[in-house]
């Protein structure tokens, strides 16, 4: 009985240590995470090489990127890019909610046009640009008194797709700068690169570093 025991053990510390070994920890998996950010602002097939800029600078150029250069503001706060493709033609919320009062809170209906993309795999994993009837809604609230954005997804894809309701931290990142209007030949749109911190539930609990393109549009 012990000579058919002791192989069994030694077997199973071989698989237990090759398991341990095959894990990965999470200081490796945001190594990895950041090298696959990095190679994808060297080279893409989605948008192409990207030149990074501080904020300084976006902020000296009106709080704008230039597209002709490819151009994405990094933010130092939570390591998210970022490039303005198109600004808007209406008011941001936070003008939105001065023209009511000093300390109000606004909520308002934002319709989403966007595309979610894996930089890690090079896949796309979720879009509504392909369906004519569908766009993606949200709530959003802005404090004026705490300048905080927060929003939940009441409708679309991401809704169906992840089964949540909660909107990345990602998204609500770009509200501060775009001019929202109804106007559809006008609406705002930009482009982004969220690390894993800042992305949907799925994109946190896996180390997922993931690029969007997304328009966003008043809703009634």
């Amino acid at each position: 009985m012990r000579k058919l025991l002791y192989p069994i053990i030694a077997i199973l510390c071989i698989m237990a240590a090759t398991a341990c070994h095959d894990e990965e920890t999470y200081a490796e998996m945001k190594k990895k995470e950041k090298q696959a950010i990095d190679r994808f602002l060297q080279d893409n097939d989605v948008v192409g090489p990207i030149e990074v800029i501080s904020e300084e600078q976006f902020e000296a150029q009106d709080s704008l990127t230039d597209t002709l250069r490819n151009q994405f503001v990094l933010f130092d706060d939570d390591g998210i890019y970022m490039q303005i493709v198109n600004r808007g033609a209406g008011k941001t919320l936070v003008e939105m909610a001065k023209e009511q009062s000093s300390d109000s809170t606004i909520s308002k209906t934002i319709l989403c046009r966007f595309m979610e993309y894996d930089i890690k795999d090079g896949e796309i994993t979720n879009t509504n640009l392909y369906s004519s009837s569908t766009v993606d809604k949200m709530l959003c609230k802005y404090s004026h008194r705490s300048q905080t954005y927060t929003a939940s997804f009441t409708y679309g894809y991401m809704l169906s797709h992840y089964n949540k309701s909660y909107v990345p931290k990602g998204w609500l990142k770009p509200l501060k700068y775009l001019r929202l209007t109804r106007n559809a030949g006008r609406i705002a749109k930009v482009r982004l690169i969220v690390p894993h911190s800042s992305g949907t539930e799925n994109a946190t609990n896996y180390v997922l570093p993931m690029y969007y393109e997304i328009s966003y549009q008043l809703g009634i």
